[in-house]
């Protein structure tokens, strides 16, 4: 492999928004012979969806969703365009939710990640991702196998163990959560070992910068991704560490959240990802997750749009005097009124009783107006703060909770 993964990544805007309109509809098509995901988009064209604009015209599927639908239909919800005994894996996650595996090659498409961190032949990963039951193990394993690495199935826990095979082997990469390698750097310390690992790949934590540049100065190259069980890579850092490059075998909207109505450029909302794999085509599949595009492009070469990395949990529901709040009422208030921007549920106690307070971004000033609306949407009454357009935090909020529960 050369400098980049494939040709894929380097490819000019037009020519990805070409490929894009012309691959969509067969994609929708094919993700419609899964009948959970035709039940779903029940009277979609395929053909008729030709463009990023009219891919956010179809309905979101939520993780809720996908749980009911595999209570309905196990063990996969009918979202699967082939029987679960055609897989090479079945996996479970907390919830349950289950999710398929193949061994084709790079099916999860982290082989793209492994290869911007500079993983290939003659590394040895030591992949700390679990095996059992949950996917992240062979989803990594996939990856290196991908580039042409080869694999310690380390798994998670004996890190003494964990010190011994890397010191006997010489693996020259870890994989795993951002903050178990340097548990594993301390065991090697504490047992007199020097480690030969200088690149290292994680996931599913937070990447703190100070945790970075402790491995960097311990002569460790480490890079994260974002990736999921359900939909696999999303996206990915290269060495420029400038955002996360979304995957090119995904399609990645930023929305605000509780609707699949596409943000403003730069705006945090929810991360709803479109998958192009043609066994488990997710469509508009809302990971619950906060980001933001981040404009231009990376200074590595690669040309695909990027995003900020995790920035939170768009999940956001809260309960206020006894009642659920959730993003999407929020969103069914703001799209009822069609002068107000943005609005935001602030929840605070006064004494021992809670406080509803709205925040909306309106040049209208008339805080009467909006008290019908607030009592139907919401189901309860609340204090009415009109602010100005463009001031409310650009965090992908609709619910703050600011009360202290210690």
């Amino acid at each position: 492999m050369g400098e980049h993964f494939d040709d894929l990544e380097t490819r000019s805007a037009d020519a990805r928004e070409a490929a894009l309109a012309e691959a969509l509809p067969g994609v929708i098509a094919k993700a419609m012979e899964a009948p959970g995901i035709a039940s779903h988009l029940e009277g979609v064209d395929p053909a008729r969806i030709t463009s990023r604009e009219a891919l956010a015209s179809l309905p979101v599927l939520r993780k809720s969703d996908l749980g009911a639908a595999q209570k309905g239909a196990p063990p996969f919800g009918g979202l699967t365009t082939k029987p679960a005994h055609a897989f090479a894996h079945i996996f479970q996650s907390p919830g349950p939710i289950y999710e398929p595996g193949d061994v084709s090659r790079d099916w999860w498409r982290l082989g793209r990640f492994a290869h911007a961190a500079g993983v290939g032949p003659g590394d040895i990963v030591q992949n700390c991702f679990g095996y059992h039951l949950t996917p992240a193990g062979m989803m990594f394993e996939n990856a290196a196998r991908a580039v042409g690495a080869a694999v310690l199935p380390a798994g998670t826990g004996q890190t003494e163990l964990q010190v011994r095979a890397a010191a006997d082997i010489g693996t020259s990469v870890y994989a795993g959560t951002p903050d178990y390698l340097r548990i594993i750097l301390e065991k090697a310390e504490e047992m007199g070992e020097r480690l030969r690992i200088a690149k290292a790949t994680v996931s599913g934590g937070a990447l703190f910068p100070s945790l970075r540049q402790d491995y960097a100065d311990r002569g460790i190259a480490c890079l994260q991704c974002y990736a999921t069980a359900d939909l696999g890579l999303v996206a990915y850092e290269s060495a420029a560490m400038e955002g996360m490059i979304v995957d090119e075998g995904v399609i990645v909207e930023i929305v605000r959240p509780g609707t699949g109505d596409p943000v403003a450029p730069g705006e945090v909302g929810e991360v709803v990802v479109t998958t192009l794999n043609p066994d488990y085509p997710l469509v508009r599949f809302a990971t619950g997750d906060l980001s933001a595009v981040l404009e231009g492009a990376s200074p590595c070469g690669r040309t695909n749009m990027r995003i900020k990395g995790w920035m939170g949990r768009a999940d956001q529901t809260t309960k206020i005097k006894g009642m659920f709040v959730r993003p999407e009422q929020v969103a069914a208030f703001v799209s009822a009124h069609g002068e107000v921007r943005k609005a935001r549920v602030v929840a605070t106690r006064e004494g021992e009783m809670d406080v509803m307070t709205v925040q909306i971004e309106t040049e209208v000033a008339e805080p009467a107006r909006y008290e019908a609306g607030i009592r139907e949407a919401l189901k309860m009454k609340g204090v009415i703060e009109l602010v100005a357009p463009g001031s409310l935090p650009n965090d992908g909020k609709v619910i703050d909770d600011q009360r202290k529960y210690d």
